[in-house]
């Protein structure tokens, strides 16, 4: 019920842009509810989330933290979510399975547009959300700024829980527009103090204005308002609180959390208005099952091994259960990087199950297995950068494999695979720091120190006129000889159309078995052509030979074939091709032209752009860009739209490359082979 408070376990992610301060904000919330005696700071290192070397050199989360704790008798489990939108995987797993989230910005409507991304993703799946707007004790705004600035970005309304009190142009305490008391910050929380005379007037007008956001889902209130009626407080609590657990309002609290401030006020809200677990789990359609647990992060520890984060839908989990050939060996519960081992779970709680080897993330079990309906999990999100990499020591190739395994079941959106055309092997991922962060956990957990470099560029070549060329292998050293002879017709085609091989002999000048010989020798020269790069685009042609009844052989047909190439490809004109790939650019609307001039920039073609489907404010660029300049593309793309522009891309075409950027492409690679 709203205004309830749940006896069964419930969870909150804590969400929000790099530098609002999320860590923070559980830091103080932990602190509130008693499990940590004092807050750490980012700075000094000492907090519970961000305790990985990669999290702490850098001062930002790039993992999820997981913390349980108690407040006022009630069980709840916090999970600090990365802000870098290179790290949105973790938040979206950890948003899957949560009851509500606290999304966390900066008292600044300048910095309000880099929420967009998740305030969508929120409202997308209804999942029931608060804003508490951070620092703002250090905040040189005005909070109706603010406020009109996310309500820009909010797809959902807004309704500002306080309004703040300044002394000497500082926001020192705020008042609460339901309560009606007055707060002061104060070093072990806020104080009531007398509602100063100054904030009256504000206080009145932004009340009948939460009233009347209410009022939009509620006929009683509203006919209370039309004939000047007051609600009663507690009306006004649980019209709020029900409002917030069907998700058709976003509360905004004010706060700071380095300090405290606002933090209990924040608990608070949490206790009484977060939804019940029960009521995530008829939102989120789960099945009705004795037992059914949600997979939604794994995680590989030293000396510990596999983990599975798992939140419990239904039932009692026991160490030792099985679901249905699968094993939990090992049941715990998180704060941070401390392991608790315990004997049960109850519903609704979420742990760490042990040794559940054959268990992805996002997968949904019960007391039978795996369930093999599709449940709400989060997409992929699609891989915008790549590194070339390989290993400083030639043993550590099984190392390497197993480590990259591991790190991208951890993160999926992390991937890495082989390029058949560069003989390359490529880690994908969200971006820089991305990337970075997972070479790093390579080498510290896995002991595997590779070394990484800009991918190349799948460059190939093909012709623009064909020819009739001719080639004799003869070889005489005793004994049996190796004489092959042919005539081939090599003519371009069409691009795209690949790569031909036919055969018109009549005769018997080239005996049928030694055609496949030819066809082997032509393919073996196509991998690298007069520019030094693998031919497409051309059909060959076996017109005539002439064989030799003791000395021909596969081998001597096979190396004729390869002179018949060598010797015709240099007078067929080449032509150096280059890969061109269709993007997708998402970009809030106020960036669009930014974009447009990125595309250009980078000798790319915009084919038109459009209102991205389904996201308010935003537009999407179709644009044709070159694989040549798409390496640093999201680094920049990010750098000019407060970091949430992405796109997607997918392979287009080949198209001729010539003039001064060609020459440097065939330079350089004689230069590398040499």
């Amino acid at each position: 019920m709203p205004g309830s408070v749940s006896a069964a376990a419930r969870s909150a992610a804590i969400v929000g842009p790099y530098l609002s301060g999320k860590t923070s904000v559980m830091e103080a919330l932990l602190n509130a509810s008693g499990t940590i005696q004092r807050r750490g700071s980012v700075k000094e290192k000492n907090t519970v989330g961000d305790t990985s070397p990669e999290s702490r050199d850098r001062h930002m989360s790039v993992e999820l933290s997981v913390a349980r704790t108690n407040y006022l008798g009630d069980t709840w489990t916090l999970l600090d979510c990365p802000g870098s939108v290179e790290f949105y995987q973790d938040t979206q797993a950890a948003l899957s399975i949560v009851d509500m989230a606290i999304v966390v910005c900066e008292p600044n409507p300048e910095k309000v547009l880099a929420l967009a991304p998740l305030l969508h993703f929120l409202d997308k799946n209804s999942i029931p959300h608060l804003i508490f707007i951070n620092k703002i004790d250090n905040s040189t705004h005005r909070v109706s700024e603010v406020f009109d600035a996310l309500q820009e970005v909010s797809e959902r309304p807004l309704i500002l829980r306080q309004v703040p009190l300044r002394e000497e142009g500082q926001i020192n305490g705020y008042v609460d527009l339901i309560s009606e008391k007055a707060y002061r910050y104060g070093a072990e929380g806020s104080n009531v103090i007398e509602m100063p005379d100054v904030i009256k007037q504000r206080e009145i007008e932004a009340r009948q204005e939460m009233l009347e956001g209410l009022a939009d889902f509620d006929d009683v209130l509203l006919e209370h308002l039309l004939e000047d009626e007051e609600p009663t407080s507690e009306e006004i609590y649980e019209l709020f609180s029900k409002d917030l657990c069907d998700d058709l309002v976003v509360p905004v609290l004010l706060g700071g959390a380095e300090h405290g401030y606002g933090i209990n006020r924040l608990w608070k809200t949490l206790r009484h208005d977060c939804p019940s677990f029960e009521v995530t789990r008829q939102r989120q359609g789960l099945p009705e099952d004795k037992q059914l647990i949600q997979v939604f992060k794994t995680q590989f520890v030293p000396h510990v091994g596999k983990l599975s984060l798992s939140r419990i839908w239904h039932g009692v989990i026991g160490d030792g259960n099985h679901f249905g050939e699968h094993k939990v060996s090992g049941l715990n519960y998180m704060v941070g990087q401390k392991y608790e081992k315990v004997s049960g779970v109850k519903e609704g709680d979420i742990a760490a199950l042990g040794r559940m080897e054959e268990i992805r993330s996002g997968e949904v079990l019960n007391q039978n297995g795996l369930l093999e309906e599709q449940l709400y999990c989060p997409e992929i999100e699609p891989p915008v950068y790549s590194l070339s990499i390989e290993t400083t020591r030639h043993e550590d190739e099984v190392k390497l494999s197993t480590g990259l395994s591991r790190l991208c079941e951890e993160d999926p959106s992390l991937s890495y695979k082989s390029n058949p055309d560069t003989h390359e092997l490529l880690l994908w991922g969200q971006g820089e720091i991305h990337l970075k962060v997972a070479l790093s956990k390579l080498e510290r957990q896995y002991n595997v120190s590779v070394k990484a470099s800009s991918p190349k560029v799948a460059y190939k070549e093909s012709i623009q006129k064909g020819t009739v060329s001719h080639a004799r292998h003869k070889k005489q050293s005793g004994g049996h000889g190796e004489f092959g002879d042919v005539q081939l017709n090599i003519r371009p085609l069409s691009r795209g159309d690949g790569f031909i091989f036919e055969s018109a002999v009549t005769g018997g000048s080239v005996p049928k078995k030694y055609i496949p010989a030819v066809h082997a020798g032509v393919n073996e020269y196509m991998s690298s052509g007069p520019l030094g790069f693998q031919v497409v685009d051309v059909a060959v042609t076996l017109l005539d030979g002439q064989h030799h009844a003791v000395d021909s052989s596969d081998l001597a047909f096979r190396k004729a074939g390869i002179m018949a190439m060598k010797e015709g490809m240099s007078s067929c004109h080449p032509v150096l091709l280059e890969p061109i790939y269709e993007l997708k650019i998402s970009i809030p609307n106020p960036f669009t032209s930014n974009g447009q001039a990125l595309i250009a920039r980078r000798r790319g073609q915009i084919l038109g752009f459009d209102a991205k489907e389904g996201w308010r404010g935003w537009d999407e660029i179709t644009a044709l860009l070159p694989q040549a300049e798409m390496g640093e593309l999201i680094i920049e793309l990010r750098s000019q739209t407060q970091g949430i522009g992405t796109f997607s891309s997918e392979f287009a075409h080949m198209v001729e490359l010539s003039g001064k950027l060609a020459d440097e492409v065939i330079n350089l690679s004689k230069a590398a082979a040499e």
